[in-house]
């Protein structure tokens, strides 16, 4: 928790395609500013879920400003624990809407015991570690790519 989400995610050997593409898109001094920002860290895996060459076309410089949108849909200004999700969703009556730092828009629910996160392409991703505190925010690991429209 003392550090910061960039130098956190660097140690994190599910995080190097995440690491690679903040990299590539210029984020890194963005998340290594005060925020506080929630971000929600797709893991190595879920990178590998999306379709051959995806990840590989992104990184291609002439590819940063649909990367960095793709990346900065993943992230919500504000620190946003699980607790802070569960009461937004519940006082939401099953859903809450959260305001990317892209401009887009991600809902949030539980589904039993987990949160999942549907984007605004209809795919759904779950929370696999939650409140991963940092200094300048909080992490929560998912296993899918969450994709904007």
């Amino acid at each position: 928790p003392s550090k910061n989400i960039v130098e956190n995610a660097v140690n994190s050997k599910d995080h190097t395609t995440l690491v690679a593409a903040v990299k590539a898109a210029g984020l890194v001094e963005t998340l290594q500013s005060k925020g506080p920002f929630t971000v929600f860290a797709p893991t190595n895996k879920a990178f590998d879920m999306l379709p051959a060459g995806t990840v590989a076309n992104l990184l291609k410089p002439e590819n940063k400003a649909t990367l960095t949108k793709v990346l900065t849909y993943h992230v919500v200004a504000g620190r946003l624990g699980s607790a802070d999700l569960a009461k937004m969703i519940k006082e939401g009556n099953g859903t809450a809407e959260l305001k990317t730092v892209s401009g887009g828009t991600l809902l949030v629910m539980m589904k039993g015991k987990k949160i999942a996160i549907k984007d605004e392409s209809g795919g759904v991703a779950y929370v696999t570690i939650k409140d991963v505190n940092q200094s300048n925010g909080v992490i929560h690991v998912i296993n899918h790519v969450v994709l904007p429209k």
